[in-house]
């Protein structure tokens, strides 16, 4: 038997339900903070989730500091010292974060200097170089799709230098993540699309890349099941709460899952593409997922094969050849993106974004090569072969 190790850890709780708002104020109430900044985006604020948010923590007798909602589409560190300032200047003990992965990372790295009382980010930058505990962070996604909420990760721009900055630490972990499906049901549809497809992507990857392990399967294959099993119902009835809800819980496994055995190929072409083109990550996750697996597919045939219970259910499982199921797996993706596609227009193809030129797949591939992300990759990846899959996927 061949020898297994590896590591599993989330730390973060979970508060989850159609009322899980509720239990913020009790919460906080619980560790000693009593004076919250609010980090969000005018996107959000706009939507009126902050009125929603202000009103249920008043009925639970916690007040709101102050609120910082101009938080970029591109998390910044110019918002991150700003929210600092104002976290000292109010007197603040904790932070909440309402929004998505921009919001979210950007309260993480706030969390940095708040908590150390520094203004210098560059210290802490990288991994494993966070000295002790920060603050307390309460998370409320209002996507169901990054799974920053569940993450060690917080990733943010230096506008200066033009070049993104990591911060990575268990102490990253926010000390709660609250899963309400009142915070999703104003998302428009090709952002719920979008945004799940980001989260379909994150557990496949964690099921077949090189640091997959049982415990990270588990959360993965849940994920992917939650995904398929939800998301069409919710873009044909927006306002299904379950669906949303079940939704929000397939973004929150996908994130343990991938925190523990990472991503590969397709979030390395996808980051390039992004940053690129500025093609929304989700739908290039969903754009790119099925050319990878095929990518990868004699390497991790079984193991992709094995995504075809959760993600066309146990009859058609049950009913396909062991030796057909990896091919019928990824068809299933790509009946996936079809449908995705005729009820809200998520793009298919990097063509279909409008966004990409075939001119620049030469360079979105050789800018991929440098992402950290392909080195779990379950296959080596040249220039020629990342061409190839963004070549298919255009």
């Amino acid at each position: 038997m061949k020898e297994t190790y590896y590591e599993f850890s989330c730390s973060v709780k979970l508060i989850v339900g159609a009322r899980a708002l509720e239990n913020i104020p009790f919460e906080l109430g619980a560790i000693g903070a009593k004076k919250p900044l609010l980090v969000t985006d005018r996107g959000v604020a706009a939507a009126g989730l902050v009125d929603t948010l202000r009103e249920i923590l008043s009925t639970g007798g916690l007040e709101i500091a102050a609120v910082y909602d101009e938080v970029p589409p591109d998390s910044s560190l110019t918002a991150v010292r700003a929210i600092a300032a104002i976290y000292r200047d109010r007197g603040c003990d904790s932070l909440i974060a309402l929004g998505g992965g921009s919001p979210i990372d950007t309260a993480k790295a706030a969390n940095i200097l708040a908590s150390y009382q520094t203004d210098d980010p560059a210290k802490y930058s990288g991994v494993g170089n966070l000295p002790r505990p920060l603050n307390p962070l309460l998370v409320i996604p209002t996507t169901a799709g990054t799974g920053s909420e569940v993450t060690y990760v917080s990733i943010v721009k230096d506008e200066e230098r033009g070049v993104k900055v990591p911060f990575a630490s268990p102490f990253l972990m926010p000390h709660a993540a609250v899963l309400d499906p009142r915070m999703t049901l104003g998302l428009p549809a090709q952002i719920t699309a979008a945004t799940a497809m980001d989260a379909m992507t994150h557990a496949c990857e964690a099921f077949i890349c090189l640091a997959k392990n049982p415990m990270s399967d588990a959360y993965a294959a849940a994920a992917v099941r939650a995904v398929s099993e939800n998301l069409l119902q919710v873009l044909d009835r927006p306002g299904d709460e379950q669906g949303r809800l079940a939704l929000a819980q397939g973004a929150a496994m996908a994130g343990i899952a991938f925190s523990n055995s990472m991503v590969g190929l397709v979030h390395a072409l996808g980051h390039s593409v992004g940053a690129m083109c500025h093609v929304h990550h989700g739908t290039c996750m969903s754009i790119l997922l099925p050319a990878v697996l095929e990518y990868n597919l004699e390497a991790r045939r079984d193991v992709i094969g094995e995504l075809l219970l959760p993600l066309a259910g146990a009859d058609i499982y049950a009913s396909t050849p062991a030796s057909e199921r990896a091919e019928k797996a990824i068809a299933r993706l790509r009946w996936l993106k079809d449908e995705i596609h005729a009820r809200c227009g998520l793009p298919r193809t990097l063509s279909e974004t409008g966004k990409v030129e075939q001119s620049q797949l030469e360079e979105i591939a050789e800018m991929s090569l440098d992402d950290g992300s392909i080195i779990f990759n379950p296959v080596e990846v040249d220039r020629e072969e990342a061409l190839a899959v963004l070549r298919k996927s255009w």
